[in-house]
Formats: C-alpha cells, sequence, structure tokens
C-alpha cells in the first residue's frame, strides 16, 4: 500500500474536522501541499463558499447560504483575546512535513501552508498562476512551458530559480523515491533512463532561463498540466546532500521544511499543536494574521468551539447541528459539498474478495441509505461511482443503484458458491465467511458496526470489528494487510482522474484489470472534455459492475467559524488553503 493510505475513517465524521491540504491536480496537493491524493476520513474535506452552485448544492434544512453570526456577544473570552492569531484543529500529523515525502493526508494540510505550487486550480477546477505567471502547452501537447514570477523566493529568503524546479522532478525520477508523487507516472521524456541509473540527468527537463523551464512527455497526459505543477524545492536546501539513487536523507529534513507558502513552521509538538508564523517572503505578500496553529490534541470539537479553543471546525449538515451552531450565536455558518467520495476498501487478496459475486452480495446486503443518509439527518448522498457529485464526469446513467437488497445478496452469495453451516455462517471449502472490518474510535463508527452487523449476520457472514483509539496503529494495521474491509474518504479530487488513482497505483490490495488501465489510459490521452466525459462513463460502468471498493457516500457538510474571521472562503477542489493568506480577526 502507498504511504498516502494514511488516513482511514468510518461513515460520517460529524464531530472532528480535516483541512484539506489537498490540491496537486488538486491533490493533496493544489494549494495545499502534496498530498491531494491522499486519502482521508470519510466526510471531512473542506470545499466551497455558498457563492458556488456546485458546492452550496442541496443543503441540509437551514443552511442555504451563509448564515452570519447573530450574536458576536457570546464569543468567549478566550477567542476574544486573540488578536493575532487563528486556531484551526487538527487529527495529529506524522510530522513528516515535505511534499511528495509526506505520510499522510493530515501531513498535507500542514504543508499545503508551507508551499504554494507553480499552478493553482481556482472554484471552476481550472488551472491558475502560482509561482509560476504563465504557461504555455505545445500543440502536440507533450512539451510543456512554465515561466515562474520574478524575484521569487523562499521562505529563508534565498532564490527560487528553475533549477529548483528541475530538481525537483528529477528526483521524483529517482529509482529510491517511494512516495506519492504522480510526476514520476507522466511518462517524462527521460525519465525511466535515469530511474534506471542509465542516465545523469532527465533529459526531457530544460532550464531555458532562471525564469523558464521546460517539460517533454514522451505520450500526451490530460493531468500533466497540473501534476507538474506541483510544489517545488529548493535545490540549495534539499538537494546538498543528494546522490542519485539515495534520497534517505530527505526523511531527516521533513520536520524543518523550507517552503514558498504564507507561513512557515515555528514548531510541531506531537498530540499538541503545530505552530506556523507569517512568512514575510511570500510571493503574495505578507499574510494578514501573523500567527496560524493546528490544534491537534485529542477532544471534543464541539466543546473546543463552543469555549474559543477554535476558531474553526467542521460537522455533518443535519438539522440538529445546524440549530446548535446557531444557537451559539457568535459563529458564521457555512453549507458545502466536498469534491470527494467515501468507500470501503475491501482486501481483495483474501480469496473470499476476489469473487465479484461476493462484494456485490456485500454491497446489496449493507443497508447504506441506513448508514450515510438515515443516521446523518439526510446530510449525505449514496455514491455509487468513484467521481465527485460536482464533477463533470459524475453520472447515473447505466449506473447500479445497488439498493439494499438482503434476497438479493443472498442469491449471489449461493451463486458463488456459499452455502450456509450449522452455525449459521456461510462456508466454503472449509472456510467461513468472514470480514473483518477495521475503524477509528469515533461515534460514526458505532453506527456502521450497529448496521453492518445485522445486516451481514442475516446473510449468514461473521462480521467481527476491531476499533483503534489510535490513528497510526489503525494505519499499521491496514499497511500490514490485516483486515477485510476498511473506511475512506478520497481527499479533494479536481480532475476526474484523480478518483481513480487508487486502482491503477496498487493502492487497492489485489486489483490489477487491463481494462480499466486501458480506459484509464485513454481518458488521460486526450484534453477534449466530451470524448473524456465518454471514457469516464465507461469507466464508472465498469467499476460499478466491478465493485473492487463499495461505494458509499458523498457528504453535505457546514463549515462554522469565528464571526471576527474575516476574507474566509472555501473552495470545492482546495479547502480553506487559498483564502487563508487573506484571514484577518476584526475587533
Amino acid at each position: 500500500m502507498k504511504k498516502r493510505i494514511v488516513t482511514l475513517s468510518t461513515a460520517i465524521l460529524a464531530t472532528s474536522l480535516l483541512l484539506a491540504a489537498c490540491g496537486n491536480n488538486a491533490n493533496d496537493n493544489a494549494g495545499a501541499g502534496n498530498s491531494a491524493n491522499a486519502n482521508q476520513p470519510a466526510g471531512n474535506n473542506p470545499a466551497n463558499t455558498a457563492a458556488n452552485d456546485g458546492a452550496a448544492a442541496d443543503p441540509a434544512s437551514g443552511a442555504s447560504g451563509l448564515v452570519v453570526a447573530s450574536d458576536m456577544s457570546k464569543l468567549p473570552d478566550v477567542a476574544k483575546q486573540r488578536t493575532d492569531t487563528i486556531i484551526v484543529g487538527l487529527t495529529d500529523p506524522s510530522g513528516a512535513f515535505t511534499p511528495y515525502f509526506q505520510q499522510s493526508g493530515y501531513d498535507g494540510n500542514v504543508s499545503g501552508l508551507l508551499y504554494t505550487p507553480l499552478i493553482k486550480v481556482d472554484d471552476k477546477g481550472l488551472p491558475t498562476p502560482g509561482l509560476a505567471e504563465k504557461w504555455e502547452v505545445s500543440a502536440d501537447n507533450l512539451t510543456y512551458t512554465y515561466h515562474l514570477r520574478k524575484d521569487l523566493k523562499f521562505s529563508d529568503g534565498t532564490p527560487l530559480t528553475a533549477d529548483d524546479v528541475a530538481f525537483t522532478w528529477t528526483i521524483l525520477y529517482d529509482k529510491s523515491y517511494d512516495g506519492d508523487s504522480l510526476v514520476n507516472t507522466l511518462n517524462v521524456k527521460g525519465g525511466d533512463a535515469y530511474k534506471a541509473g542509465t542516465a545523469t540527468s532527465v533529459s526531457g527537463i530544460k532550464v531555458i532561463d532562471p525564469q523558464t523551464i521546460s517539460v517533454t512527455l514522451e505520450k500526451p497526459n490530460a493531468s500533466a498540466l497540473t501534476v507538474l505543477g506541483s510544489d517545488v524545492l529548493s535545490k540549495a536546501y534539499y538537494g546538498k546532500d543528494y546522490k542519485q539513487g539515495q534520497l534517505d536523507y530527505m526523511k531527516k529534513l521533513s520536520g524543518s521544511p523550507l517552503g514558498t507558502g504564507p507561513y512557515k513552521l515555528e514548531k510541531f509538538i506531537p498530540g499538541q499543536e503545530v505552530r506556523m508564523v507569517a512568512n514575510e517572503n511570500y510571493f503574495d505578500g505578507k499574510p494578514k494574521t501573523e500567527h496560524f496553529i493546528y490544534k491537534t490534541a485529542q477532544g471534543d470539537t464541539w466543546q473546543y468551539l463552543e469555549t474559543g479553543e477554535v476558531d474553526y471546525a467542521s460537522f455533518s449538515a443535519t438539522k440538529e447541528n445546524i440549530d446548535k451552531l446557531k444557537a451559539m450565536g457568535f459563529v458564521n455558518i457555512l453549507p458545502y459539498t466536498p469534491s470527494n467520495y467515501g468507500y470501503l476498501q475491501l482486501n481483495l487478496k483474501h480469496p473470499a474478495l476476489q469473487d465479484k459475486l461476493v462484494r456485490q452480495a456485500l454491497t446489496y446486503g449493507l443497508d447504506r441509505q441506513s448508514i450515510y443518509v438515515d443516521a446523518a439527518q439526510g446530510a449525505g448522498q449514496i455514491a455509487n461511482i468513484p467521481s465527485s457529485l460536482i464533477s463533470w464526469s459524475y453520472t447515473e446513467d447505466g449506473i447500479n443503484p445497488y439498493k439494499f437488497d438482503p434476497e438479493k445478496a443472498k442469491q449471489l452469495l449461493d451463486q458463488a458458491g456459499w452455502k450456509t453451516g450449522a452455525d449459521g455462517i456461510r462456508e466454503k471449502d472449509g472456510k467461513k465467511l468472514t470480514i473483518h472490518y477495521l475503524g477509528s474510535k469515533k461515534p460514526e463508527t458505532d453506527v456502521f458496526i450497529a448496521v453492518a452487523k445485522e445486516d451481514f449476520e442475516a446473510l449468514g457472514i461473521k462480521f467481527e470489528p476491531e476499533v483503534f483509539a489510535d490513528f497510526n496503529a489503525l494505519v499499521s494495521k491496514v499497511e500490514g494487510g490485516d483486515y477485510d474491509m476498511a473506511a475512506f474518504s478520497t481527499s479533494l479530487l479536481t480532475d476526474p482522474a484523480d478518483g481513480l488513482l487508487q486502482f491503477i497505483d496498487g493502492e487497492i490490495p489485489g486489483y490489477d484489470d487491463p481494462a480499466f488501465k486501458e480506459l484509464y489510459a485513454k481518458g488521460l490521452a486526450t484534453s477534449n472534455i466530451d470524448e473524456r466525459k465518454a471514457v469516464y462513463k465507461d469507466i464508472y460502468k465498469l467499476l460499478n459492475d466491478q465493485l473492487p471498493v463499495i461505494f458509499t457516500s458523498y457528504k453535505k457538510n457546514v463549515y462554522a467559524y469565528n464571526g471576527r474571521i474575516q476574507n474566509l472562503s472555501v473552495s470545492p477542489f482546495n479547502g480553506i488553503a487559498p483564502s487563508l493568506p487573506s484571514w484577518s480577526l476584526s475587533q
């Protein structure tokens, strides 16, 4: 499993917060670092302002548009006393804050403020200037030329030039690189030779002058502009100890990142907080708020918000939650639908789950409506394809909705050869049908376990849930392959290809389908939206039938934030990162 498989979750995380650091393609990257493809806890990725038609679609009752704080006199004293500091909750990161070398999506949330990509994406998912002020793509869609802004600096004041961009792209083709970047999947000319050690440079990368660099691919790729246009690493800092084939030293630098973003790392205290200070060398001007803190201590998000210990939190958009937030009086409430989807990852290396009929039976036999919609008081919608609800590629045409049908599930299990034994549990070839489920310790996990246990046992499946209070222990268990099912949500997705990465890169254990790979490549081979849309429709129909994972839901959430915060906006593709440098606290 790739390192970006790091944030597991269960069902609806109504009381925890995950800020999207995602956005390289707007991967856990564009605008937020290099983990955009890192999986996140279901339902906690930030999205867009209410002004965005896609993000604000179908909000829960009472959440139609921004609700302004009604009584700022209720603001707790601790929050009133903060004059130059904004505090946001975040699950504890690992501390690997260098893009391309992160251990979790939460690391990406931090690096998203420490680094700025060459190319950002706007609220419609279209490319917009970052460190690069402009770019050109050749007529054959093979050569990309980036023009850097003048006088760019890293946070220590040293200059950023095309040599730093070349260094960044080059090390991602090093044979020792084992991170989650997609740059090394783009078939840059000469990349394979460099990886093999038969070349000392990547021939397709050309530094034209200090502000201009080009890169040539061997074949077109529709996502190349933003994938290549991600974060830039300082050659002087990160490359001083570099030797081809040896990147282990990079891990030692993870805790002391040198970036280009609006903030600099001041101090990381595991289990407590990540302190950042405004970067005076930020290309777009020093942020208005001097200090930004991610509070990573475990605790109740509602309590933290109510007492003023944090300024910002995310909740499921239930009427109950919205009414409770309105009653606080001192928070603005912003509805959004994130550009992601949830799914249950299945360990396809286990024999029983290698059978498509069994996977389909599990989907028919699980009451997803009760878990993801009814229990969330309507603040959710069932997902059946690997696409965000607001994507231009989203479709329901020809898609099986897998409505809850226990009898259909039983028929499929019978057809697959799983017969009910004397104890009521199905057996085949002397082995019982068992599902070992892993989840984190949260109230929503209890909802999932209660429904799944009843549903699966009614089918003759032994359901064995295992709940972890320690997130890292859960991750280790998943990476070790000792599970059958675990809940995930993708990070924020920009391009339709982003939602398919786990099926192409080995992230889903045991899934390797030639037909899917052919369609995936076809979808990236053209930039024509209509042509791509037709390809993705075929992909969605294929995966909807194969079910290498069980698609679960789309979330409807609300942001609640201190009414003193000015200039906050949220992107469906980049979360809060783009607007954060402009945040300020009114008196």
